[in-house]
């Protein structure tokens, strides 16, 4: 009986220990995961801290040996954002109006207006012209259908204008490269294709493939709910990774020049100034308010993690002064996608079945 008490009481020890250091590992993935979504959901400030942290490192270390950390990281901001990609919505019938005219935007218009500014104001720095028109030539991202939803437009059209843009921008970004900056820089267009087949078509095959075990293996509802949710704060971590990576190779330049900042600055305040005044005239012009919002957000939104990825992955160290410029887009675009949701009712009236605010008891 003794002995029987005694492993009984040992049992018991085991399991509450076992039970103990499965919470502890349950708290620990829950404070992960809490830091994760919130470094996602506060772009505004993660970015200027990660570049806040690349900057101070950079200043105090030798950082030649991050350009190894380039390509991993780009795997880790793409790949997550491919496996939440429906690319079964580019075969929806319907909208063809509404994504031809987005399309015309994102690929006739913007690249003029990304080129233009770069002539303007950078007519010396081919570098920073090429991040610019990166910028302007790479439409859409995941942000494109979250601020869609956030402002009640269009999400199905704003999904398909994502795939669209992704698979069309990734295609037509080496050609217009070589034609419009070929002559001031050199365009390996070759090995341009070659990073956006690693970058962007690799990742959206393994993707897809992830995609599809998962639904098959849980179901589409559990994967929507559940699963596609824990993949875009793994690849913000990798955003952030590739920004800090940028800031502490330009570190001591930018040091050396404080105006360098706000010098970049201003072009893109400017570009996406003029972006969201033409697609809120055109939006409003031509369509219903839920497809008038989609298409703003799905020419405005720029993919600047591909457009990342191009600079440090293709241009080596030169890379790092368009990787600064992309970087700092993602505050300006992450800002100003903000505001734009608080005017949304004042510039396309409420939502159908509501009434206006000054309506409302």
């Amino acid at each position: 009986m003794k002995q029987l008490h005694l492993r009984e009481k040992h049992s018991i020890i085991v399991v509450d220990a076992g039970l103990g250091a499965r919470l502890n590992e349950t708290k620990e993935t829950d404070v992960m995961w809490k830091a994760l979504n919130w470094l996602q959901k506060n772009l505004a400030w993660s970015i200027p801290l990660a570049m806040l942290a690349g900057l101070v490192f950079g200043a105090v270390t030798e950082t030649s040996f991050l350009r190894s950390a380039i390509l991993p990281l780009t795997f880790l901001m793409v790949y997550p954002m491919m496996v939440t990609t429906p690319l079964q919505a580019i075969l929806k019938p319907g909208d063809g109006r509404l994504q031809v005219v987005t399309q015309g935007i994102n690929f006739v218009l913007m690249p003029a207006l990304g080129y233009g500014m770069g002539l303007l104001f950078f007519a010396d720095q081919p570098m920073v012209r090429l991040a610019l028109l990166l910028t302007a030539l790479l439409p859409t991202s995941g942000m494109t259908i979250s601020w869609t939803g956030f402002a009640k437009g269009n999400v199905p059209a704003a999904v398909k204008m994502t795939v669209i843009g992704l698979i069309a921008g990734s295609l037509l970004a080496p050609v217009y490269l070589k034609l419009l900056l070929g002559a001031v820089v050199e365009i390996p267009v070759l090995q341009v294709f070659l990073q956006i087949a690693l970058i962007v078509f690799l990742p959206l095959l393994l993707g897809t493939l992830t995609q599809r075990w998962l639904i098959a293996k849980h179901g589409e509802q559990k994967f929507n709910q559940q699963l596609k949710p824990r993949f875009p704060p793994f690849s913000t971590l990798g955003v952030l990774g590739i920004v800090l990576v940028s800031m502490a190779l330009k570190s001591r330049d930018i040091l050396a020049e404080p105006a360098l900042l706000p010098g970049l600055l201003l072009p893109l305040v400017l570009i996406y100034g003029l972006n969201f005044a033409i697609s809120t005239l055109v939006g409003k012009t031509l369509f219903r308010r839920g497809d008038a919002i989609a298409l703003v957000y799905g020419t405005v939104m720029r993919n600047l993690s591909i457009a990342l990825a191009i600079a440090m992955g293709v241009f080596g160290a030169q890379g790092a002064d368009a990787a600064l410029l992309i970087a700092l887009a993602y505050i300006v675009q992450v800002q100003a996608a903000a505001w734009y949701v608080k005017l949304t009712d004042r510039l396309f009236g409420p939502p159908p079945g509501t009434k206006p605010a000054n309506e409302r008891p």
